[in-house]
């Protein structure tokens, strides 16, 4: 009879070289990011033509947006904490086919309140799947390029943005707005059947949910085949044990005061992100500059954030995560003025979009990674949903107070530089955020695997 041999599956994760496993699941949450970025924008992109095909005012798309992100936001609040029970591949899977099938029923609407109804319900599934990949990735990544990897992932989410914004226009105009939420429909949908295939579930979470040792020592062939090698093995993980209400350990066991200032820090720049990238071509506009460059703005906004993601990402792994994201922050509150004040010239306006970009939308993306690596694997998607799902809050908020502003009699420059103040704040909560770990002991898993 073998003896079983003890293997710690954080220590293969972390030992292990980045090989066919972490490329393929890098990928596939990417795409997803992708396309949750594309949905996301969506609205934003065929706004101004429902508005004037159905003859209504675009004061009457606020509540279309809002609905959207409250979609998000619940989303975020609900499915996360379910993928701590249930799995992150099969909640990854549902918020796809929740976001899939209701972006093509949006482009069956013909009222503004049959679009507000499929934007919020469409939010759901978006907002469920980004916590989720975040935390896949992270747990397929070792600690020395979490960050990183994270990063790379998640700049699916802006260029999504991006690529919409190229394409939409031509297929608006060729098959009208319609066309754009049956492609945001149906590349989901067709994508459900690659996630059915391929995606991994987290070999963490199998361990802590007490999965079958076959099941984990297949997934450790594929990332490091000398993991497995042992005739007969018993899969181990430090953690704290899974138990209790997923929500209430966020602030159990000295984290009150971490998860408070996260939260802060992404209420804070989500608030300026969406802001800036529902706003920025209005009030740039209003300034007196030509529609085009307006509308470029958002697309140098997302460009510097893409780079951003990666530039930041590898610091973070590299140096003090909280000094290089909380200065991310606080420098981007510079840009966002030199954005307000350099509206009289062309290329001071796109660097200072460029780096406001850099900061505000690239540290956004390393401090996904950031909560993902704060909490251990039994609340780490709930962690990570609840940071976005707060966040997502101050992204309602951020459009709305514009939109108030600007009914008080404000400047748009005056408008846009009130964006630096919750940028400064969202610095100053990470700079203060320190790292609490909790303490861990080992969690097996519940067979012993005999081949």
């Amino acid at each position: 009879m073998s003896t079983a041999k003890t293997i710690d599956v954080t220590e293969v994760i972390e030992q292990a070289r980045f090989g066919r496993l972490q490329f393929l699941i890098l990928v596939l949450c990417g795409w997803i990011a992708m396309l949750d970025g594309f949905d996301t924008q969506a609205i934003a992109y065929v706004a101004p033509v429902i508005a004037e095909q159905w003859g209504i005012a675009m004061a009457g798309f606020g509540p279309i947006f809002g609905a959207g992100l409250a979609g998000l936001t619940v989303g975020a609040f609900v499915l996360s904490p379910a993928a701590d029970r249930f799995g992150r591949k099969n909640v990854i899977l549902l918020s796809v086919l929740l976001f899939g099938i209701f972006a093509l029923v949006t482009a069956r609407a013909t009222t503004l309140s049959e679009l507000m109804v499929y934007r919020f319900l469409t939010g759901l599934g978006l907002g469920g799947a980004m916590p989720n990949i975040i935390a896949l990735t992270s747990e397929y990544a070792p600690k020395r390029m979490r960050a990183l990897l994270i990063a790379i992932m998640f700049c699916g989410f802006p260029l999504g943005s991006t690529i919409g914004g190229v394409i939409s226009a031509p297929l608006i105009g060729a098959f009208g707005w319609h066309s754009v939420f049956v492609v945001g429909g149906v590349l989901p949908l067709v994508t459900l059947i690659a996630l059915f295939i391929w995606l991994p579930e987290s070999i963490r979470f199998l361990v802590t949910r007490g999965v079958a040792d076959e099941r984990i020592a297949n997934l450790l062939a594929r990332l490091d085949p000398a993991a497995s090698q042992a005739t007969a093995s018993r899969y181990v993980m430090p953690s704290v044990q899974a138990s209790g209400f997923p929500v209430a350990k966020l602030v159990a066991e000295g984290r009150a005061s971490m998860t408070l200032l996260l939260w802060v820090a992404f209420f804070m720049n989500l608030l300026v992100m969406y802001f800036l990238v529902n706003w920025m071509p209005s009030l740039l506009r209003a300034s007196g500059l030509p529609l085009n460059i307006a509308i470029l703005s958002t697309a140098v906004l997302n460009a510097g954030g893409i780079v951003g993601a990666i530039v930041l990402g590898r610091f973070v792994d590299r140096l003090d995560p909280y000094l290089v994201l909380g200065g991310a922050y606080s420098a981007s509150a510079l840009f966002i003025a030199g954005i307000a004040f350099g509206s009289a010239n062309v290329w001071t306006l796109m660097t200072s979009t460029f780096l406001a970009g850099f900061g505000v939308v690239g540290a956004q993306i390393g401090m996904n990674a950031l909560a993902a690596g704060l909490y251990p694997t039994e609340i780490r998607s709930t962690g990570v949903g609840w940071a976005l799902g707060v966040g997502r809050i101050g992204s309602i908020i951020g459009p709305v107070a514009g939109g108030v502003l600007l009914g008080f009699g404000w400047t748009a420059q005056s408008v846009v530089l009130t964006a630096a103040v919750p940028a400064l704040l969202a610095g100053l909560a990470v700079i203060a955020l320190r790292r609490r770990e909790p303490s861990l002991k080992l969690v097996p898993s519940t067979a012993t695997l005999h081949h």
